[in-house]
């Protein structure tokens, strides 16, 4: 008790921690829980990141040490090396799969993106959380970005995060407003696509609804609707 207080920052986390995984009390201390910690605080995590609830990452707390450093390792071959603000994702997106099904879901990402093998690695190495994203998935917005917003491999690649956004509630919905505004002449510069998407919500209606209330008066509500899954009939282009 004196040693996870401190680690889990109050009592009531470490009462949930029990509950979420009883394995806490029952792995040695010496030879498991405390040698994942140090090693884990040396990759660059806080104790915060290590004990945080919903992550795999406090899984490796009870964890075979050899096998934990086998996953840090596996996060570094990504191209996220120790340190980085997004060594906690990538140690997350690899935690407890094997290696031959990160490597097929790096494959499915290749063919299903069109990236090479330089490309692949540099979209994981920012948005390593694409392992965890279904194949159905990114194959719709795959087909949806590559198809129908016409990107190029390359520039998906070297923005991912694009990837990891809702494709319903976010992604479609904003590129259709763009595409409203670009059709119906209420824009005399183009309009960047990663910028829209990945904009915070407030910022996006201040800079690309609210302008046009006079013009478009019903362009907040279609946008609304589109972002529910449904299709305006203004957002139907031809």
């Amino acid at each position: 008790m004196r040693y996870y207080l401190p680690l889990f920052g109050s009592f009531d986390n470490f009462l949930r921690a029990l509950q979420r995984s009883s394995c806490l009390l029952s792995s040695d201390l010496g030879k498991v829980i405390k040698p994942n910690v140090v090693f884990l605080r040396e990759c660059g995590l806080s104790d915060c990141d290590i004990v945080k609830p919903s992550v795999p990452v406090s899984r490796m707390l009870t964890t075979n040490p050899e096998r934990v450093r086998a996953m840090v390792a596996c996060a570094e071959r990504l191209g996220v090396p120790r340190g980085s603000g997004m060594f906690r994702q990538a140690l997350q997106a690899v935690a407890f799969l094997n290696e031959d099904k990160i490597a097929a879901k790096v494959d499915y990402l290749k063919n299903t993106f069109r990236w090479s093998a330089a490309e692949v690695v540099i979209a994981l190495s920012k948005a390593p959380m694409l392992l965890r994203i279904s194949k159905d998935m990114l194959q719709r917005k795959s087909k949806f970005l590559l198809s129908e917003v016409g990107l190029e491999p390359m520039y998906i690649a070297h923005r991912p995060i694009i990837t990891c956004l809702s494709l319903e509630g976010r992604v479609r919905p904003r590129y259709y407003v763009l595409k409203f505004l670009k059709e119906n002449g209420l824009v005399d510069r183009e309009l960047g696509f990663y910028t829209a998407v990945s904009t915070p919500e407030k910022y996006f209606v201040d800079k690309y609804i609210c302008p046009h209330k006079k013009a478009a008066p019903h362009l907040a509500e279609d946008y609304a609707t589109a972002c529910k899954g449904e299709m305006p009939t203004n957002f139907l282009f031809r």
